[in-house]
């Protein structure tokens, strides 16, 4: 299942990033251990979980209507700085089966989830530069992080049994004050 649509802007990782995002939009690893590894304190801070309403391509990727998903938004913060704005999707129907683990997770690291599973499969990152006007930069102002031109995002898909969660990872400035 490709990541990038007719009509976005989501596209494989290729040299049009800038260098201090580089390692950070391409490395297919865990997120969580990386960043870890760079600060004293990781945390995470649930924002929402619930149905949201999507954009077309996320619906169309976890094979949902636009209305119907279910969300989880957190702001992952190394030594108390937010660096990272994550919303995951999953099809609501895949709760209470394949990806029931999304439910409760709470202020744990869901990547610590998805990487320790051997059954997941992760497709290949496609990364995006967002400018003020895509919902995803509008929740991070939202949250009143002080943001003064686009952002860098990555998403993939996490495959269980056949079934897909997105996971779309947007990097706040305060990520280049960690090691890259």
């Amino acid at each position: 299942m490709t990541l990038s649509r007719a009509g976005t802007a989501w596209r494989s990782p290729a040299l049009f990033m800038p260098p201090p995002l580089r390692g950070w939009l391409t490395d297919p690893h865990s997120l969580t251990a990386r960043i870890r590894a760079r600060c004293r304190h990781f945390s995470v801070q649930p924002l929402r979980t619930g149905r949201a309403a999507l954009a077309a391509d996320e619906a169309s990727l976890v094979g949902c209507g636009r209305a119907r998903a279910v969300s989880r938004e957190v702001l992952l913060r190394a030594d108390g700085r937010p660096v990272v704005f994550a919303h995951s999707v999953v099809n609501p129907r895949d709760l209470h089966g394949v990806w029931h683990m999304f439910r409760g997770v709470g202020s744990r690291p869901l990547g610590a989830l998805l990487f320790a599973d051997a059954r997941i499969a992760r497709s290949p990152l496609a990364v995006r530069r967002l400018d003020w006007r895509h919902p995803l930069h509008r929740r991070v102002r939202a949250e009143g992080i002080a943001v003064s031109g686009p952002l860098w995002a990555r998403r993939s898909l996490f495959m269980r049994h056949g079934r897909p969660l997105l996971v779309t990872e947007v990097f706040l400035p305060a990520i280049s004050e960690l090691a890259p």
